[in-house]
């Protein structure tokens, strides 16, 4: 069963309206992630990328919005996230609209981000834009809100962690086993889904 879909209207309003939990980043590293919309066929579509395999990184192969660490050249967390999607997968969001920002996300899971807090900017393209990923990028792709909201597509996703394994919440939006977004990117979605009123199923009380 797929709930009520948002449109970019509606999603358009409630960030306008949305303040923002900030956390704060005093002797902390800074990460942001840009969380692009466009127009599809049946519903707004999500863009999504696949990370790259690389060893020692933690977040190889990981289902994620595009964007990355802050770095000292960037003016904000925004123009760290608008930088990193230019990079990793060619869109420009200079000439995209700014719809807003979610909360924002302590890092935790992996010791590489447990000191970082990132950030998540939503925007709408309104022009077509070709997707070109680069090296630290498997595969891109547009994901339709509607399928997000598909009770169908919620999966348990089982990962192995030091000395045990572990099971969280997820959404399948490609291939099985491969295309499952979890960990950080749900919470996100989350966070996202709660501000347009169309709140995602508590699910992490099953997964303590």
């Amino acid at each position: 069963m797929v709930s009520s879909v948002p449109t970019l209207d509606l999603v358009r309003r409630n960030l306008a309206s949305h303040e923002p939990v900030l956390l704060p980043v005093e002797g902390k590293r800074q990460a942001a992630v840009a969380m692009v919309l466009r127009e599809g066929e049946a519903s707004p579509e999500l863009l999504f990328i696949e990370r790259a395999h690389h060893a020692g990184d933690p977040w190889s192969g990981h289902m994620a919005f595009p964007g990355g660490r802050v770095e000292s050249a960037d003016g904000s967390a925004r123009q760290a996230a608008e930088r990193e999607t230019l990079e990793e997968v060619g869109v420009s969001l200079g000439v995209a609209d700014y719809l807003g920002r979610v909360d924002d996300v302590q890092g935790h899971a992996a010791a590489a981000a447990r000191d970082m807090v990132i950030s998540a900017h939503v925007y709408q393209l309104l022009e077509p834009s070709e997707l070109v990923p680069n090296y630290e990028v498997q595969e891109a792709f547009w994901f339709p809100l509607a399928g997000l909201l598909d009770d169908a597509r919620h999966v348990v996703h089982a990962i192995d962690l030091p000395g045990r394994g572990a099971r969280f919440p997820g959404i399948l939006v490609g291939v099985p086993e491969r295309h499952v977004v979890w960990g950080l990117t749900y919470r996100f979605l989350e966070l996202f889904f709660e501000i347009v009123g169309r709140p995602l199923p508590p699910r992490w009380h099953d997964f303590g």
